[in-house]
């Protein structure tokens, strides 16, 4: 389930997302993939159609799944807290978790198993620590709504909430090497500045990671 999608008053979205470009740039082309969290399949059909990939992909919502299965892609249901551990290692040449990440139970141990069951992995997150956050918790006391966090404390899917800078470095605490990685405006745009971190911690409303890991 991807929990970054605006509400969009009920009408499609012919657009394409920010993050998900950010991501089809980061896979080569023919790559087998596998998109943990694939919601509808917005994503997946985005990398069939431009990448040429051999995808698959993994829904908790049966909704989900259904709507993929519509677009022709293929899906199964399916819970990254439980059942990554069933895929063997280096199965996917990609491995990819898009606005996700933080809707799970235990996101350290759902990245350690995206880095053994793909040889790439790449991840986007919204910014916790983005300036308009740190605003509304100064100014108004209250747990920010934005367009990439777009629900209410008592109902968001999201229960792991963290900042660019909280992610690397849990990279970093299991050997994984961030090797792209692209921050992206409150509308979807690249930002051209380069890293520093603190930097992309503050201007950056969401990035996408391309990470790796030496065996």
């Amino acid at each position: 389930m991807s929990v970054f999608e605006p509400r969009a008053g009920g009408r499609e979205q012919t657009i394409v997302r920010g993050d998900h470009r950010a991501v089809a740039r980061m896979v080569p082309r023919g790559a087998r993939v596998l998109d943990i969290g694939c919601d509808d399949g917005t994503l997946l059909e985005l990398l069939t159609r431009e990448c040429d990939v051999d995808g698959r992909g993994i829904e908790i919502s049966q909704a989900g799944v259904n709507k993929c299965v519509e677009r022709g892609l293929s899906a199964i249901q399916g819970d990254a807290d439980t059942d990554l551990d069933d895929y063997p290692d280096q199965a996917f040449d990609v491995v990819v978790m898009s606005q996700t990440l933080q809707a799970t139970r235990d996101p350290k141990a759902v990245v350690e198993n995206l880095l053994r069951i793909g040889k790439q992995v790449i991840i986007s997150i919204p910014n916790f620590a983005h300036w308009r956050n740190r605003l509304q918790l100064l100014v108004l006391g209250r747990m920010p709504v934005t367009k990439y966090l777009p629900y209410e404390w008592y109902n968001t899917p999201n229960i792991h909430f963290c900042s660019l800078r909280d992610f690397v470095e849990m990279c970093r605490e299991l050997d994984a090497h961030v090797d792209t990685a692209v921050a992206l405006s409150a509308l979807g745009k690249e930002m051209k500045v380069p890293a520093p971190w603190w930097l992309w911690n503050i201007f950056a409303e969401q990035a996408v990671f391309r990470l790796t890991r030496d065996d």
